[in-house]
């Protein structure tokens, strides 16, 4: 069987592509002001996961119930980095792997808190897998709860404009964490984040909304691509 993708135009890749999984991560209970859910970063990681796998056909995995978090960082409910990988990240993986005879996955994280980008050698070998880490919308969307996410979600269908005007970071320290003094202090960019966003405020733009999911449903495309050349070539 054959099946076309569009990956290019006109180009008819072999159904090698089903051997790669498409992994979402992000967090679940993670506040983001009061026209965002608390799911938003898996939401959004789900969408883009979703997306790629639908345009190449690669399996989509579904979403990473948990998520990790830099220990300065006192906002959510996430658990440690070792123990996301250990207990969830790679009881998934495995099971992916043996039950859709994956050779590949490309995994879209949705969160900043998941520095996992070192595990993927360890997982790679122990695993048997090529292993994309995808962060693009972690990249490009800027500051937590601010103007790139609250954009996203309209577009998505998850934000609530009624409450556009509660979004102060007086009431809700979490937008652009710019209420959590300690994560800003102790991480660069987190503090550089903060200051755009106490510079600009929250603006939802669909244009920009869409711009950035356009932008990192491609990026998880490409690594989808990369992967098949490697499969491929044994």
């Amino acid at each position: 069987m054959l099946v076309e993708l569009n990956l290019d135009a006109g180009n008819i890749i072999s159904e090698d592509v089903h051997k790669i999984g498409i992994l979402a991560v992000g967090s679940h209970l993670e506040n983001h002001g009061p026209a965002l859910p608390i799911d938003t970063d898996a939401k959004i990681a789900s969408y883009v996961a979703l997306e790629a796998a639908l345009r190449t056909g690669a399996r989509f995995l579904g979403v990473l119930y948990a998520a990790s978090e830099f220990p300065y960082v006192k906002h959510g409910i996430h658990m440690d980095r070792d123990e996301l990988v250990e207990r969830e990240l790679k009881p998934v993986l495995r099971k992916a792997r043996r039950l859709l005879n994956l050779e590949a996955a490309v995994i879209v994280n949705g969160h900043g808190g998941n520095k996992l980008e070192d595990c993927m050698d360890n997982l790679k070998e122990e695993l048997g897998l090529e292993i994309a880490w995808n962060n693009r919308i972690v990249e490009i969307e800027g500051p937590h709860a601010g103007s790139g996410e609250l954009s996203a979600g309209l577009i998505l269908g998850i934000a609530d404009l009624r409450r556009l005007d509660e979004c102060r970071p007086e009431l809700y320290p979490e937008i652009g964490m710019i209420g959590l003094k300690e994560a800003r202090e102790a991480n660069r960019e987190i503090d550089k984040a903060a200051r755009i966003c106490e510079r600009e405020g929250v603006n939802p733009d669909p244009v920009l909304g869409q711009r950035i999911l356009d932008d990192a449903v491609e990026s998880v495309i490409s690594d989808v691509k990369e992967l098949l050349k490697i499969i491929q070539e044994f």
